[in-house]
């Protein structure tokens, strides 16, 4: 694809922050614990973001950075092994992985030069991941947790291995490592380890002998880690995301390894076969992606190959080289599918971007939080981008889940048009005020002339 067709704005779009990373990280890594540093802010945000799991006893805690540690008046390290010193007494876990936030790049905090040392005083190994607001996107966080992990993965010292060693990288449920490591196994092809793994102790072995390749589009700097750092060599494919994703992504494999993939194709039509109820919803739609979490492209690319226009796709960060087979099977599903290539726009200026919407009025508008209401309620169909970063997206067995989250708001009731609305609130006027009939020479604003409704404000008092 021709790098000079993407597009840029450097305007103002809306994203979560990368500390919130935590929330699938740590059921990923079962034995962990996040200790986030920052303020108040940050606090907040996780208590409103992630609260919903605190009945589950998570392994994850704030760290809340006060007037004197801004100020340089306390010593952060006493503070640190405070806390870590209890929770290795409350949980052992067998890694505390810091998230560094905005504030502690803006006081230069050194907790790169704090945690070696700490970690020979606990006996516990102290990961830093600066996953902070200063990133493109939300998920951005899980991308600098890999990269500093990858720089604990013991090195590799060969072994008894049918094929070169490989090992995947990406933060997936346990279910989806399973489908994806039987799918390479019936090509002949073994996965000698996941980044991350359930257990910190069974991280994967890298080195110059070892491939490495990725399933999620916002781990660039974990693929530049991995090669330049541990001198793995990478294998540049698209994106285990829907039937067609999964079959390119282990031919890209195979072809690595020099193996012939077997009963690929007919696996893939077999698939999408058994999608065609989905497909039939999706099919002559058109779709608007407004970008929030960096899997845009290998989304757009799904729509497309199940029968929907794209008009743009908005990312608010992507690495072409990364992402340069995705990029290439994008055009090459366009081109199969006889439609024309998504705008490309990379930091999107959502005030340009509903601008473009009003015009081209998609079926269906791909948005974060902070969008989807107000386009919901001029009378567009939507779905929060969130909802996709905790989905089961990868593999062949995925796609029909990821059909039914897609599917949801085009099979949702759609709501009356604003004029059919305006007429219908007219009349509910007209009959609940007899004397004025007769009063009201235009019943299609009759609404306008309504008193404001009274609201009452109920203060909850949280003290008991």
């Amino acid at each position: 694809m021709d790098l000079q067709h993407l597009e840029c704005e450097t305007g103002i779009y809306h994203t979560f922050c990368p500390i919130s990373c935590v929330a699938w990280l740590y059921q990923r890594v079962e034995d962990s614990f996040f200790l986030v540093i920052g303020t108040k802010t940050c606090g907040y945000f996780l208590q409103n973001a992630l609260g919903v799991m605190i009945f589950a006893e998570p392994r994850y805690a704030m760290a809340e950075l006060e007037e004197g540690d801004i100020a340089a008046q306390l010593n952060d390290y006493h503070e640190l092994r405070r806390l870590c010193a209890q929770i290795q007494q409350d949980r052992n876990p067998s890694v505390i992985v810091w998230i560094g936030t905005c504030t502690t790049e803006i006081i230069k905090m050194d907790l790169e030069g704090m945690a070696p040392k700490l970690q020979a005083e606990i006996g516990i190994p102290i990961v830093v991941a600066r996953a902070n607001g200063l990133d493109y996107a939300f998920t951005q966080g899980e991308d600098t947790v890999l990269a500093a992990m990858a720089q604990r993965c013991p090195s590799s010292t060969g072994g008894p291995f049918q094929t070169p060693p490989l090992i995947i990288f990406g933060s997936v449920p346990a279910t989806v490592v399973s489908q994806l490591t039987l799918e390479l196994a019936r090509q002949q092809i073994q996965i000698t380890g996941w980044l991350p793994s359930q257990r910190y102790s069974d991280l994967p072995a890298v080195g110059e002998d070892v491939y490495a390749c990725g399933i999620n589009p916002f781990l660039s700097r974990t693929a530049i880690t991995l090669m330049r750092r541990r001198r793995c060599k990478m294998i540049s494919s698209p994106f285990p995301i829907g039937p067609d994703g999964t079959r390119a992504w282990i031919e890209k494999i195979c072809e690595v390894f020099g193996i012939q993939p077997q009963g690929l194709q007919e696996r893939e039509q077999q698939i999408w076969a058994q999608l065609e109820d989905y497909i039939a919803v999706m099919r002559g739609k058109s779709a608007f992606l407004m970008g929030d979490n960096l899997l845009e492209i290998s989304l757009a690319r799904f729509l497309i190959r199940c029968g929907m226009i794209v008009h743009e796709v908005g990312i608010p960060y992507m690495d072409a080289r990364f992402q340069a087979a995705e990029l290439q099977l994008l055009e090459s599903t366009c081109r199969a599918a006889q439609v024309p290539m998504p705008r490309i726009v990379t930091k999107p200026d959502n005030f340009y971007q509903i601008q473009r919407m009003r015009d081209l009025q998609p079926d269906l508008a791909i948005t974060g939080m902070a969008l989807a209401n107000p386009l919901e309620a001029r009378g567009m169909a939507t779905k929060w981008s969130v909802e996709l970063t905790f989905w089961q997206l990868h593999g062949f067995a995925s796609a029909r889940d990821l059909l039914e989250l897609l599917t949801r708001p085009l099979r949702r009731a759609r709501k009356p048009s604003r004029k059919s609305s305006r007429l219908q609130l007219s009349k509910l006027y007209k009959l609940s005020n007899p004397s004025r009939r007769q009063k009201l020479s235009n019943p299609s604003r009759a609404h306008l002339r309504r008193r404001p409704r009274q609201i009452t404000y109920f203060w909850l008092d949280q003290t008991e």
